[in-house]
């Protein structure tokens, strides 16, 4: 058994379920939270402490983050397929926009050390954390912008605008041909 073999047999097995990934094992569901942050378990808002006895759901993005990683396995609700790291991919550009943009951009901020979650209740892709949900505010959100397109100046106030309603860092975050990653940051600040 090769080093690789080996960690993919200590992988997590999940299921995909329509545009989430469920583990359903609470112990390793907490673990996998615990680890850096991944997933929510279900039917608790803010998760407090190590251990919780609720199955953790996976959002697609962490899932293929993961699964990339040989940190879980993902298989189908009647057990009758495992899907690959391109599978999954696919299956998650078809069902979530930019979901191309999204993923490099949520690599990115794991590979800088920072924690991102779901942004959607501060109008954005992500909000992004230092320490993690609960244990610090996020200062940043970020919404993903697909390839090639250009900022209006309308896009530009609406920024500056959600900066300020939401009293974070608002950072739109673009995908240049080469798959770098552009992060243009906005503040409102009064004059």
């Amino acid at each position: 058994m090769t080093p690789s073999d080996s960690k993919i047999s200590r992988a997590i097995i999940t299921e995909l379920i329509d545009d989430r990934v469920m583990i359903w094992n609470h112990s390793q569901g907490a673990k996998m939270y615990n680890s850096g942050f991944f997933g929510k378990p279900v039917g608790i808002r803010k998760p407090q402490g190590d251990e919780f006895d609720r199955p953790v759901e996976l959002s697609l993005l962490e899932a293929c983050f993961l699964l990339k990683a040989k940190r879980i396995r993902v298989i189908n609700s009647d057990k009758s397929q495992e899907f690959t790291y391109k599978e999954l991919f696919n299956i998650s550009k078809s069902k979530i926009e930019l979901f191309e943009e999204k993923m490099l951009i949520y690599e990115d901020i794991r590979q800088r050390g920072l924690i991102p979650r779901p942004g959607l209740k501060f109008g954005a892709d992500f909000a992004v954390y230092h320490k993690g949900p609960g244990l610090d505010h996020s200062p940043y959100v970020i919404t993903a912008r697909s390839r090639g397109t250009k900022l209006t100046a309308i896009e530009l106030v609406r920024a500056g605008r959600l900066a300020t309603s939401v009293r974070k860092k608002y950072v739109i975050a673009t995908i240049l041909s080469t798959n770098e990653i552009k992060y243009y940051g906005f503040v409102w600040k009064k004059p």
